[in-house]
Order: structure tokens, then C-alpha cells, then sequence
């Protein structure tokens, strides 16, 4: 284990600001799951000695509590930060369910539906102008499965034609729609969450050919969007046998 220099910290700071191709983990577990699953770090910084359980070939580097909590985004930091470059896949047309993000903001949210698409079997996650993959409320509140599906960050334009190029068939979740647990589907089919407070964005639902809604009680208007989402899903996975 080595000491960092305060050059490669000072820089990280930066790039931690600007470069949102990086990955800034520091969730042991996470770190460790996405090591696993074959992530590899540029730098993993460790508070003490007892925290460096990596292996011995990783670059680790001990810092002072002080560095640690400037590169982590936690209140309460593990003493562990992972530092990574995160790689764009490719968009290719789906063959199975798959999951459209329309502007989702809060990185909470987009990370657990990104976790429950996982959950339900779904193939890809498109991320329409929305929160970045790379951000680390998005990552824990994914708990690391954005390394387990395919993940495509684009804008609403690029993501209209390729819909219209594939054929996609998407449906949308709305309030004006049909009962979810009622409607019948033709799979594969692409599910369609829009933004927390305006929901799904004008263009994107000129390209969907049906709307479901979840049916509810007590004069509640709407769910918080991962809820909502969640739901969805899992009744789509459920009719397709999936879950």
C-alpha cells in the first residue's frame, strides 16, 4: 500500500467535478461486488490498514479521514473510496423486456429502478436525458447492478430513432391509462417512466401504442416514480413469466 500525493488528490478533487465518465465508489461492499464482477479501479483509497482487505495487486493508496470524506459523497464514509472509469456500452436493440428512464432527476430513483429492472429479468436500461449512471447516490441506491445490465445514456432525439430504426414496443405508465394488473402486453415490450414531477415527456409518448396506470384508493393521485415503476415491472415480468 502506498501514500497518495497530494498532486493525485488535488486532481481527483477536479475530475470528480467535471469528468463525469468516473466512477467514485465508497460502499465496501459495492466496491468489492463490482471488483467481482470486473471493474477495474484506477486508485482505491483506504483510511487505515485494517480497511485494505484488496487485493495486492490493486492500486491502494492510504489517506487521512480528511481526503476520504472529500471524495466520498456520504455523511458517514466507510473509509474506503474506489476510483474507476465507467464505459458507455454500445446501445443495441433489445430482445427482451427492457426499461426507458424519460428524464428521471433524482439519482435515488433512477438507481433503484435500474435495481428492480434488474430484479424483473429486464435486458437494458435506457437513460433519456436523466440522472448520470455515474452518479453515487445512483450507484448505492442500485446497490451496484447498474454492472449487471445493459445501461445506455442518450438524449430523447438519439433514443426517437432508434425506436422508429428497431421497432421498439414501448408502452408508458400514466395516469390516464388502463388498469396494469387487467392490460395484456405483447412482449418484448419497453416500459416507459417518466419524469417525478411532468411524467412522460410529449415525445417520447407520441412513440408509445398503449398507457397503463396503477389503479389506487383514498383519492392518492400518483406514487413516487421508482415505486410506481417497481410495480409495473414486476406485474410485466410477472404476465411474461419472467418472476
Amino acid at each position: 500500500m502506498e501514500k497518495s500525493t497530494n498532486t493525485l488528490i488535488k486532481a481527483l478533487k477536479k475530475q470528480k467535478r467535471e469528468d463525469k465518465s468516473l466512477l467514485f465508489l465508497d460502499n465496501i461492499k459495492i466496491i468489492n461486488d463490482s471488483i467481482k464482477k470486473g471493474l477495474k479501479p484506477k486508485y482505491i483509497f483506504v483510511e487505515n490498514e485494517e480497511l485494505n482487505t484488496f487485493d495486492k495487486a490493486l492500486p491502494v493508496y492510504k489517506v487521512d479521514r480528511k481526503t476520504i470524506e472529500q471524495l466520498s459523497d456520504s455523511k458517514t464514509p466507510q473509509g474506503v473510496v474506489c476510483v474507476a472509469e465507467y464505459t458507455q456500452n454500445t446501445a443495441k436493440k433489445p430482445t427482451t423486456n427492457f426499461l426507458v428512464l424519460d428524464t428521471i432527476q433524482d439519482p435515488g430513483n433512477a438507481g433503484s429502478l435500474i435495481r428492480t429492472a434488474c430484479a424483473c429479468g429486464f435486458e437494458a436500461v435506457f437513460m433519456l436525458d436523466s440522472a448520470r449512471v455515474t452518479n453515487s447516490k445512483l450507484v448505492r441506491s442500485s446497490i451496484g447492478t447498474i454492472f449487471d445490465i445493459n445501461i445506455y445514456e442518450m438524449s430523447k432525439q438519439e433514443f426517437t430513432q432508434l425506436t422508429k430504426t428497431w421497432k421498439l414496443s414501448l408502452i408508458k405508465a400514466d395516469m390516464n391509462g388502463e388498469n396494469v394488473f387487467e392490460a395484456k402486453f405483447s412482449y418484448p415490450i419497453g416500459l416507459v417512466v417518466g419524469n417525478e414531477g411532468q411524467g412522460v415527456s410529449k415525445k417520447i409518448g407520441s412513440l408509445c401504442s398503449q398507457t397503463i396506470k396503477i389503479p389506487m384508493s383514498n383519492k392518492v393521485e400518483s406514487l413516487n416514480a421508482a415505486i410506481s415503476g417497481s410495480i409495473i415491472m414486476y406485474q410485466i415480468a410477472k404476465d411474461d413469466k419472467l418472476v
